[in-house]
């Protein structure tokens, strides 16, 4: 059979592939067209796609097609899911081969989780094996989350190779194109996936709501992959508060009095700098860190040290503060009392995580009750917690403003009350935060202003 027979045959099992997933799945029409289709001409020996063509070569989906039709179904479907979660665009800046590996776990465990007759291929000891390794250390298979696990197994060439062979079904080569490098048309292009994928995850929410139908799923990782980033700086800097502190203020100088006296009067300027002036700063503040056992301690300590710089550059540390650091699983474990840059160095020199039971957040909540009643307190102006956000909240809204920073999506089972504040980091945006601010304690301390 001719190369432009196998070509006919190829496009004509892809349309098929599209047409019963429509069927399926009808809150997914946005995406099932997101893909022209076309010939490999030498692209790849498989399938491929760089995010506005998918290249397939017929021969290929030829021979799977004979093993079932199913079989290209899913093969179709997982090539656009990786399109949907933005995979392609995330790739800048990892380790190529691991990154591949993460993207076609989370894709294949969506897939195996839907339970559709149209994409089931049957159970795969070798892979549930796998998702019950990741579930133990997150709540949602994400490509993001499952790329710094694997970074942390430091797994060796035979490891990754097996993996490969358990989860392996497209071509990923056509993600590292030069065409890619054309930052404008890469941009655009992942902007008009993301675009997909709102869409989509509008669609899903009406259909799912008050059901499940197994689409959780995929609607669970589409919130991570049309989440905005987020800029942790300037989320803490809303719990600052007005404070006129003694400073000249620049700003606020009117400069037409001023020449107007020293023209009349020679030396004397009708008017001086302002003595005081206006700045935002956090003083009363209370951090909380969730130490049960889905808790990483290297995080938490990077969320502090990011934390504490960012207060720094606020300049809150020009003076005497008054910040709370209480760990908390199911009860609360240690409670540190934070008045000077003095005392912070010395917590982060001494820090170790106490804890390691289930998840409970209101014991918190009710310490900080008893502090405020105490007087600890003279204007508590909001609490962030750090945590998973999987835990007993309390019934009613605290007195102040209260965060929730969670490293990914809760299961979607999980319901934050309406008066949490959520904001959603993960690991990599933590890191980047941590270099930007060059996180070093001891050039702080150099730096800052003595007390």
């Amino acid at each position: 059979m001719s190369a432009q027979n196998f070509d006919q045959i190829g496009l004509e099992i892809l349309q098929a592939s599209r047409n019963e997933l429509y069927l399926h799945l009808p809150y997914m029409d946005v995406v099932l067209c997101g893909l022209a289709f076309r010939p490999a001409e030498g692209k790849t020996i498989t399938i491929a796609t760089d995010g506005e063509t998918l290249y397939f070569d017929g021969s290929y989906l030829a021979e799977r097609y004979l093993r079932g039709r199913v079989v290209c179904n899913r093969i179709y479907f997982h090539v656009l899911l990786h399109c949907m979660l933005r995979h392609l665009a995330k790739k800048r800046g990892k380790v190529s081969e691991l990154w591949d590996l993460a993207c076609d776990i989370a894709v294949e465990s969506i897939l195996d989780e839907l339970g559709y007759s149209c994409i089931e291929t049957g159970y795969s000891p070798a892979r549930q094996k796998v998702y019950g390794e990741l579930r133990a250390e997150m709540k949602v298979l994400t490509a993001e989350a499952i790329y710094f696990y694997l970074l942390r197994q430091d797994l060796d060439a035979y490891q990754i190779a097996r993996m490969q062979r358990t989860f392996l079904v497209d071509d990923h080569g056509l993600w590292d194109m030069p065409e890619r490098e054309d930052k404008e048309r890469s941009e655009q292009q992942d902007e008009n996936w993301k675009n997909r994928a709102e869409k989509t995850q509008t669609a899903m929410e009406t259909v799912l709501a008050g059901q499940a139908t197994g689409g959780e799923a995929i609607l669970e990782q589409i919130r991570v992959a049309v989440r905005e980033d987020v800029d942790y700086r300037a989320f803490l800097r809303r719990f600052a508060v007005p404070r006129e502190v003694l400073a000249m203020d620049g700003d606020a100088f009117d400069y037409t009095y001023y020449t107007y006296g020293l023209r009349i009067f020679g030396n004397m300027p009708l008017v001086e700098y302002p003595e005081t002036k206006e700045e935002k700063r956090i003083e009363d503040f209370v951090i909380a860190i969730d130490t049960s056992m889905s808790t990483n301690g290297d995080l938490v300590r990077q969320f502090l040290e990011c934390t504490y710089a960012i207060l720094r550059s606020t300049e809150t540390f020009t003076r005497k503060v008054n910040i709370y650091i209480i760990q908390c699983d199911d009860r609360v474990r240690k409670e540190t009392a934070i008045h000077d840059l003095e005392d912070l160095r010395r917590y982060m020199d001494e820090f170790e995580l106490a804890g390691g039971s289930a998840t409970d957040f209101r014991p918190v909540f009710q310490r900080v009750a008893e502090l405020q009643a105490a007087g600890a307190f003279t204007a508590l102006r909001g609490l962030i917690y750090f945590t998973d956000g999987m835990g007993a909240y309390p019934g009613k809204r605290p007195p102040y403003d209260t965060a929730f920073v969670l490293l990914e999506e809760p299961p979607m089972t999980f319901k934050m009350p309406p008066w949490a504040i959520r904001l959603v980091l993960d690991a990599a945006a933590i890191e980047r935060t941590a270099k930007e601010l060059d996180l070093s304690l001891d050039s702080d301390i150099e730096e800052l202003p003595q007390l």
